[in-house]
């Protein structure tokens, strides 16, 4: 699959909880990071965090762009509770090797009605 196809792969997956599903389009020894979080590595870790994740809250993606630049796809996206962000993915093969997402945790925890950590 070309990098945007798995993006969109990623997105269906996503939207509808399928854990296997998601971890099944990382490599082995990947490397996911939302930079409000630490990084997450291998597919164990992966599926903890997306179960741990979806625990916690109903998340939704709804993509408004995704761009393909060779062996990177960049998606743009927004949730229904007005929270947007961005993810970059490093696909190499068909699987995702790295991704990197940006959004605003405070936002998210305020909007989901999580606990904010007090520093």
């Amino acid at each position: 699959m070309r990098p945007k196809e798995v993006v969109q792969s990623f997105v269906e997956a996503f939207n509808n909880a399928d854990i296997d599903a998601l971890v099944d389009l990382y490599s082995d020894n990947a490397v996911n990071h939302q930079v409000a979080e630490v990084p997450v590595e291998g597919r164990d870790a992966l599926r903890r965090m997306f179960i741990d994740g979806f625990a916690q809250a109903d998340m939704t993606c709804i993509v408004e762009n995704i761009f393909e630049d060779g062996e990177w796809a960049i998606m743009e996206w927004r949730d229904p509770l007005g929270l947007r962000g961005c993810g970059f993915f490093h696909i190499i093969d068909g699987k995702i090797t790295f991704q990197r997402g940006y959004w605003d945790k405070l936002s998210f925890l305020k909007q989901h009605g999580l606990p904010i950590p007090q520093d």
